[in-house]
């Protein structure tokens, strides 16, 4: 009895460390069979339940790396919402400062173990995208965009939200027919073919995807599209002069060490009077990708604040014209994706198996919160180079309904 007691006592302590640990959320957490703590007024959204003492211990030492392991092999579960729980977790636990030792360590393992060196980066890239396009089909939109949407209003579907994000890209930018772009990490070559046939523009795009890259050219030459040409090598091979250098979500798996070498490449790429546009996740302020999502979803992965990524800028002179954060935008963009890919879970599991399942599920949810409570941001950045002449005078190229476009542009379509 005493040792039950005592056994029970731990257990608590442990499970009032950890609820601590994450700033005392809104949730209830407790031991399955066992104690439980939750916040003493508000309503609790939902319930963690953990499943033996072994997890609680594992996930009281680091809960940052833990948690997602523990949900993914079903040591955990949660009774209720799990965007909900994340929601109010993430609330709670971003408005502290103290981060403990362990998680500090991990985040510094793995910054070194999956650097963005050119072999580094294809591994990288290859964890992440080369796991089967018919994957992402089940859950993306018809023109399998991966990277957040744009909303002319809420209630717009996903499929008009990503046109409306390519043609919100396009607009930025200020595309002419014939001019040549230069797109740095294409995925499955969507905005390039949309710049191509909407813009009438000229587009070399690179990729080290090699499942997206045959996708891309299959998908140019079923359209009969001759002004794009996908190339699968690494952005730092890059080479040629261009109107416009244009990068929608690689900035991310760049690696802050290598952006004198970005920088280096956008210059050469359009010189003194070029201009281009930088679209990627990013942070109000410094801090490493979740270590668990670093480890099994995204390698080498790391979100730059606007001063960091201005390292890229400043060395060439490039002014920014215009900044935009679409944090909203990406909230909403990641819940059709999770909503769409639980209607998929069964088709998932039958390709992969249920532990994938627990673990895409988690990450997606955890997107979610991110961008809901605002601990992740999604920037847009256009920037041209000082002897640019394609400067805009007002914001209003922007919102011109499509039909209104200027006879220069239309002559694209």
């Amino acid at each position: 009895m005493a040792q039950a007691g005592m056994s029970s006592s731990a257990e608590r302590w442990l499970l009032k460390r950890l609820y601590a640990a994450v700033g005392g959320p809104a949730v209830v957490m407790a031991l399955q069979g066992g104690p439980e703590v939750g916040p003493a007024e508000a309503a609790p959204v939902a319930k963690l339940v953990i499943r033996d003492r072994t997890t609680l211990v594992r996930i009281a030492l680091n809960p940052e790396l833990a948690f997602g392991e523990a949900y993914a092999e079903g040591s955990v579960e949660v009774e209720g919402d799990l965007l909900a729980l994340l929601d109010a977790v993430y609330h709670a636990m971003f408005s502290q400062e103290k981060r403990a030792w362990y998680p500090r360590l991990a985040s510094l393992w793995l910054r070194v173990t999956q650097g963005n060196s050119r072999r580094g980066s294809r591994h990288n890239i290859h964890h992440h995208y080369d796991i089967g396009n018919q994957f992402y089909q089940l859950w993306l939109d018809r023109n399998l965009l991966y990277t957040c949407a744009y909303f002319p209003q809420p209630a717009a579907t996903l499929e008009e939200a990503q046109v409306a994000k390519m043609d919100h890209v396009c607009r930025k930018v200020r595309l002419l027919p014939g001019e040549r772009i230069v797109e740095a990490g294409c995925g499955w070559g969507s905005l390039a073919l949309h710049m191509a046939r909407q813009y009438g523009v000229k587009v070399k795009a690179f990729n080290i995807s090699h499942e997206q890259i045959v996708y891309a050219r299959w998908r140019a030459q079923q359209e009969g599209l001759d002004g794009v040409e996908f190339i699968e090598d690494d952005y730092r091979n890059l080479h040629g002069r261009f109107d416009a250098f244009i990068s929608v979500g690689m900035l991310e798996h760049v690696g802050r060490e290598h952006y004198r070498e970005l920088s280096r490449v956008i210059h050469r790429s359009v010189g003194d009077s070029g201009r281009g546009l930088l679209h990627f996740i990013g942070r109000n302020r410094p801090r490493p990708l979740n270590a668990w999502v670093r480890k099994h979803i995204f390698p080498g992965a790391y979100p730059p604040t606007l001063r960091e990524m201005m390292e890229i800028l400043e060395p060439w002179d490039l002014a920014v014209l215009d900044v935009e954060n679409l944090r909203q935008h990406y909230a909403r963009t990641l819940e059709h994706w999770l909503g769409r890919f639980e209607g998929s879970k069964q088709q998932v599991a039958a390709m992969f198996d249920e532990r994938f399942v627990r673990m895409w599920r988690l990450y997606l949810a955890g997107s979610a919160a991110a961008f809901h409570t605002g601990t992740m941001q999604l920037f847009q950045v256009v920037f041209a180079g000082p002897e640019c002449k394609a400067l805009p005078w007002t914001r209003a190229h922007l919102y011109e309904p499509l039909e209104e476009r200027p006879a220069r542009l239309q002559a694209a379509d």
